[in-house]
């Protein structure tokens, strides 16, 4: 069931400009949290506002905001310490921006504590106590299974009951902005019969949605799916960076590890699960009925559109994709039920990756590794062509909701240096 508040009114507006123009990605409906310096001052959490920044490590200061009552949340330059209260001090504390900020209150405009996006930093909004990455999208699963398995052996036969996923590299989880170099790692050529260790050279990008769990689960306890609905603070976008040749050599049996281990990007602020309330779906059908732990009674997924943008050194980007997220097989609650299903203790920060995000049309695959069928058919970008990225190349994920108003995650950005 959706459940809406004042906060989702399409008809609020806020006293901040910029934030009512049309198309706006931060309106008063969105309110993302991040992290933010400006110079050399400490991180600042924020939330973002049309075109600016709306300090809380300030109005907490101030004690004109205290989500925690008598201790200090907005202090430690992440958002963690925020995330980990309960659920009810979310959305008050959402609830009270929305309201500061609303074109009906001059309670302190004329000395709230704004900062310019452009003259900001963005940092990692949050403190990744450990990421897994699933393997959610049936389009992607077929896709990638005919490639590395043949037709005949594309999906393999535990897909269809459970969410596959494996435990990344949450050390590597980088913001938005941060270049990535290009790995090196064990590859066999198929005429050879001895690996070389050398430098990728099929360096890809996987358009995912990120999940980040605010509220956990203690070890042998288990959560339903409308439970881990909840316990889902917010969402980012999210492009989990993959070196196909070496995932090829090492996957089986274990699946990826070097492949993957090397980075993974995402957008620098947190939208709310709250926020993308009045954009709920529900997910595909199934194939297969689950088995009873893992049934939704209610929708848990979201129309989020991501599009995919390739950019060469020093020229105009291309949009080479458009997904959805709404075409998940598996929502993100289901993957936070089937992580904690063992009894497996979710924490507060934890990132779930929605795996890579693919349609069933051409223009919708979420991958070089299916949109070029494994560098067969490159990509014609103007005067270049692309089978899988080069050094200097610039991949951007932007996206969101579109409704009445604009709910926007900003740019999942990284340009790939050379190896070192």
């Amino acid at each position: 069931m959706t459940r809406l508040n004042e906060t989702h009114d399409p008809d609020l507006r806020s006293w901040v400009e910029s934030a009512n123009v049309a198309g706006a990605e931060f309106p008063i409906q969105n309110l993302p949290f991040g992290v933010f310096t400006t110079g050399e001052s400490r991180p600042h959490v924020g939330v973002a506002i049309g075109d600016q920044i709306l300090d809380l490590t300030r109005l907490e200061d101030r004690g004109v905001l205290r989500p925690a009552q008598s201790a200090s949340v907005f202090d430690t330059g992440t958002l963690n310490a925020f995330m980990a209260l309960d659920q009810s001090v979310w959305s008050k504390t959402r609830r009270d921006i929305s309201r500061f900020l609303s074109q009906s209150s001059d309670e302190f405009r004329a000395d709230a504590p704004l900062v310019q996006q452009n003259d900001a930093k963005l940092l990692l909004p949050i403190f990744v106590r450990s990421y897994t990455d699933f393997y959610a999208s049936l389009e992607h699963a077929l896709n990638v299974g005919k490639i590395f398995r043949g037709e005949d052996a594309a999906l393999v036969s535990n897909w269809l009951h459970m969410p596959i996923g494996y435990n990344g590299r949450a050390s590597t989880v980088v913001v938005s902005g941060t270049p990535i170099t290009r790995p090196c790692g064990q590859v066999r050529e198929a005429q050879n019969a001895m690996p070389d260790f050398v430098p990728t050279r099929k360096l890809d990008f996987e358009v995912e949605l990120g999940a980040i769990v605010g509220t956990g689960n203690k070890m042998g306890t288990r959560v339903t799916t409308a439970e881990a609905y909840d316990n889902i603070f917010g969402y980012v976008l999210m492009n989990d960076w993959s070196a196909r040749d070496i995932q090829l050599w090492e996957y089986q049996p274990l699946g990826p590890f070097q492949s993957k281990a090397f980075g993974t990007t995402i957008s620098p602020w947190v939208v709310t699960r709250e926020a993308l309330e009045p954009f709920r779906v529900s997910s595909p059908s199934r194939k297969t009925e689950l088995l009873q732990h893992l049934h939704e009674e209610q929708n848990n997924s979201f129309d989020i559109r991501i599009d995919v943008m390739l950019a060469p050194t020093g020229k105009a980007h291309s949009v080479i994709s458009r997904v959805n997220a709404r075409d998940l097989y598996y929502s993100s609650a289901v993957q936070l039920t089937h992580h904690a299903s063992s009894g497996c203790a979710m924490e507060t920060g934890d990132l779930l990756g929605s795996g890579t995000i693919s349609g069933k049309t051409p223009d919708s695959l979420g991958c070089l590794l299916e949109l070029t069928r494994d560098g067969r058919s490159p990509l014609r970008l103007d005067a270049d062509s692309r089978a899988y990225l080069e050094d200097g190349d610039t991949v951007t994920l932007r996206g969101g909701c579109q409704g009445h108003y604009m709910i926007g995650f900003g740019n999942c950005s990284g340009t790939i240096l050379p190896t070192i």
